[in-house]
This record gives structure tokens, sequence and C-alpha cells, in this order.
């Protein structure tokens, strides 16, 4: 029978939590393993927020990982790493050096202090919360954890831009290949229907206006960006496969990971974002050739992005997908 989870967790060995900031529109996601999965990374946006990536390029000594994050706080919320780390080594989880066993925790950071004004942050406690809420039920999505402060279309900054969230899809292949996809979606440029090339959502034509702009199309009039900080925009995530691959074929993976960035997202990997996406092996299906894992790993990560945007409520005065849909003749 198959399965209804047709989320991150429909892949053995993979669990998920999220945790949020009382009081504050932050929070974090964590991915924990139920044992250590070879990784990858590429990471391919102009700002990135990143935590532990150096070890996983191909060069480099670390295969496997124990755990993952994703964070709203831009910086600050990288202190979500202690807390993740505490909870596994809690567990004796990590990489056995001979002396103790260290976790091998990596992750990446969205840029959402617009909309988090408080001053607090996600920190290590949140992410210990985030890991003790992990399990394998299908990914809560939409403005939860790491996807609570998220926004898409900034190109006349936050007042007219959209709210967005967290995504998260899983598509099979032959023989029992899976492959899924989880994403915080919080971009600089608009958020497109991968298929059709409809804008979902993204940058408004005002700060009080319904009709999306286009920022492809306004971009074509400009020379230059002006007035917009750089990393203050981010899509980061995570694609995972039942597939049996090593770090060297899992980087490929992540790389291929990004062409399903560019299909739902335009523009995608500016000087303004931090674009990011790990790659997991946490399964044993073999004779599998890297490019069709990465093929599907696109597809998912594409419709992750597009649920990410369709699957978020409106908050702190930011229209969502869903309030434009009775507006949808206004739409480019």
């Amino acid at each position: 029978m198959a399965s209804s989870n047709r989320t991150l967790t429909a892949i053995a060995g993979i669990r998920v939590g999220h945790a949020e900031l009382a009081g504050a529109p932050s929070g974090c996601t964590v991915v924990l393993l139920d044992r250590a999965a070879a990784a990858g990374v590429d990471v391919r946006g102009g700002a990135p927020g990143t935590y532990g990536t150096d070890s996983l390029q191909p060069v480099n000594l670390v295969e496997r990982i124990h755990g993952l994050f994703f964070s709203g706080g831009s910086a600050f919320g990288l202190d979500v790493a202690q807390g993740v780390r505490r909870y596994l080594s809690e567990r004796e989880v990590g990489f056995d050096s001979g002396y103790e066993r260290i976790p091998i925790v990596c992750g990446a950071v969205i840029f959402d202090l617009g909309i988090n004004r408080s001053g607090r942050y996600p920190d290590a406690d949140l992410g210990y919360r985030a890991c003790l809420a992990a399990g394998v039920d299908p990914v809560a999505e939409g403005c939860v954890g790491a996807g609570l402060g998220a926004t898409v279309g900034k190109l006349h900054g936050l007042p007219q831009a959209m709210k967005t969230g967290l995504g998260s899809v899983r598509i099979e292949g032959a023989d029992g290949l899976m492959v899924a996809a989880l994403m915080v979606v919080n971009a600089f440029g608009d958020v497109l229907d991968p298929d059709s090339g409809r804008i979902v959502s993204g940058c408004r034509n005002s700060p009080t206006g319904r009709e999306l702009l286009g920022m492809e199309r306004a971009i074509h009039g400009m020379n230059r960006l002006l007035g917009f900080p750089e990393g203050a925009n981010t899509t980061i995530g995570v694609v995972a496969t039942n597939a049996a691959l090593g770090k060297t074929q899992l980087t490929k993976v992540a790389r291929m990971a990004h062409d399903g960035m560019a299909r739902s997202i335009c523009p995608a990997h500016t000087m303004y974002d931090g674009d990011t996406i790990f790659a997991l092996s946490c399964g044993d299906v073999t004779g599998v050739e890297v490019s069709v894992v990465g093929t599907l790993a696109a597809r998912a990560t594409a419709l992750a992005i597009l649920r990410g945007a369709e699957q978020a409520g409106a908050s702190h005065g930011l229209p969502a997908a869903t309030d434009l849909v009775r507006h949808s003749s206004e739409l480019p």
C-alpha cells in the first residue's frame, strides 16, 4: 500500500521537528536521522548563512552527519546548532573520535529580521525543543518552524512582499526509489508554479495592492537594485533519497536540486539570497544513477517551494497566496 505521507518523513530514518519563539515570529526546524547519513551540499546564493557546510565538501573527511537544522534569525539563528548537538550528545549519537562521540550537525538560516523586530532569536534552547518535537508524522507546512517569518517578493522591500513559509514534497521513481524535499521559502524573487509559470506569490504593485508586479519584468527596466540589504533573503532546504549514494554523488544531487529552485523562484540565486540545499542518503536502494536522483530532486524541490507559498497564511500585514485567489483576474 502506498504511504499517505507525501513529505520528507516518508523517507525511512528521517524525523522532523519544529519549534517557534513565544510571542515572536521566528522559529527553527530540525531534521534528525535514525542513523548517520551520507550528505552533500551546494550553496548558490550570494549571501549565505550556513553552519558546517565546509565539512561536506567532497575533499574533506566527514562523510556522514547526524542532524540538520534550518532557522530564522539570520546569523543569530546559528545558535540552534548547539541545541541540536546537545540533544544528540545526551543520547550518545555522534562520530566516534576515540575520546568522545561528536554529533556532526549542519544547517542554514534565513533572514527574517524585518518581520521579527522583537530582539529575540532562535537559540540553542529552541533547537533542543525542536528535537524533542521531532517525529515521523507528515511534516507540518506553512508558517511553522523556520518558515514562520518567511517572505518573498522583496524588490521594493517588505511592505510590498508576501508571506510564505515551509513546504515539503515526496515523489516516487521506479523500482521503489523515493526522493523528498523540505524547503524554507524566503526568496528575494517571486514564487512561480513550475508547470504553468504563473506567479503564485511575490512582489505586489503597492503596499495595499493585490496585483502581482512580476519581478523579472520589472528588473528588465533597471540597471541596479538599490536600498535593499544583502542577505535579507534566502531559500534553504534539504532533499533526501532512499538510494544508497556517497558524499560526492550527493553533492551532485544537491547541485541538480537547485534547478528546481530556479523553476519555482524568479530571480533565484541573486546576490541578495543565500540559497543553500543539502542532500541526504537514507536508504539502501542500489543500482540508481545519480542523474536520475538529481532529476527527481529538482522536481521535488520545485514542488516543495510551491507548497511553501501555497500553505502559508497572511500575517504581520502581509497577504499570502491564498489571499490572491479571489483576485486571480489581476494576476499577470
